[in-house]
């Protein structure tokens, strides 16, 4: 594996329990068991770690900015509590048709990621997710992705379509897993 510099991580199915019915209060986030460690672990080793992800809830309406906010607010202190830390959290508000740039699969989220972060070398960064949709904005964005089988979609099927996309795309139980691997290329 690469040097790697940066991980982007999904956030729902990814670092928390992801829901049909969307997150749509503080008391609905729950972390996977091994996530919050898994950032900690990220940062521990010297890499940067970004959240890039879609939370269309916001534009639908079905939540308003502040317990969005509050969400946020839970995860960060949750990752904290645990020894980690985010260097830079991008989020979609928008829903599927509102058009914008920065709804994965489009890449947007991730690019303003690198230029936050003043990334100038991709090939340094990697997108854990666990949809087509994190694999496709990561392709387009011109970096490697993994997988997580830990959200609510068939990751079965996931995998082989990314694979389509990525032929060298890996996919594990969990970002405590995937993190594993990072790690292990690290040395």
């Amino acid at each position: 594996m690469k040097h790697l510099t940066t991980v982007l991580l999904d956030r729902d199915g990814v670092i928390n329990f992801d829901s049909p019915d969307y997150i749509l209060n503080p008391e609905q986030w729950l972390p996977i068991p091994g996530s919050l460690e898994a950032i900690a672990k990220l940062k521990q080793a010297g890499l940067q770690v970004t959240v890039c992800s879609n939370q269309s809830a916001i534009g639908r309406g079905m939540i308003n900015q502040a317990m969005f906010d509050a969400i946020q607010t839970k995860m960060v202190a949750a990752t904290e509590k645990a020894g980690g830390s985010f260097d830079y959290i991008a989020v979609c508000p928008h829903g599927p048709d509102d058009g914008c740039v920065c709804r994965k699969p489009l890449p947007g989220m991730l690019l303003d990621t690198f230029q936050a972060l003043n990334i100038q070398d991709k090939n340094t960064a990697i997108m854990v997710g666990d949809s087509y949709r994190d694999v496709q904005a990561a392709y387009a964005a011109g970096i490697d992705a993994l997988l997580v089988s830990s959200g609510y979609g068939d990751a079965d099927m996931i995998f082989e379509k990314s694979k389509q996309l990525m032929p060298n795309i890996q996919m594990f139980a969990n970002l405590a897993d995937a993190t594993q691997f990072i790690l292990e290329g690290e040395q």
